[in-house]
């Protein structure tokens, strides 16, 4: 088993990453609302520190928070499948600023109708 991560940047995917998820068997995941460190640091920084002033400048202020997914998938087969249906609704997740993904073992999973 693996827990799947996706940071999601572009928010508008979301829908359509979660329908997906539905159709390829994906039995449930968690969204939360989440913001990236330099985002945070550049917008709640005092502005008389020139390194913050600059981040704050170079940042988008078009998305200002992003979407973390996560979820536990049973196989290595589910994974990829995850990681190539996101890729394929946002046109690429290795372009700037979409987004990543990323997966951590999970050892055991208890509740929800699961077993040890």
């Amino acid at each position: 088993m693996q827990a799947l991560f996706l940071i999601l940047n572009e928010t508008d995917y979301l829908e359509d990453i979660l329908e997906e998820f539905v159709e390829i068997g994906v039995k449930g995941a968690t969204i939360i609302d989440s913001q990236g460190m330099g985002r945070a640091l550049a917008s709640n920084s005092d502005q008389h520190i020139p390194m913050f002033g600059y981040l704050k400048n170079f940042l988008d202020d078009g998305h200002p928070y992003n979407k973390t997914v996560f979820t536990v998938l049973e196989s290595q087969e589910l994974v990829d499948k995850v990681v190539e249906t996101i890729d394929n609704v946002v046109g690429g997740i290795d372009r700037p600023g979409v987004g990543f993904i990323f997966t951590m073992p999970v050892g055991s999973v208890y509740g929800i109708g699961k077993e040890g």
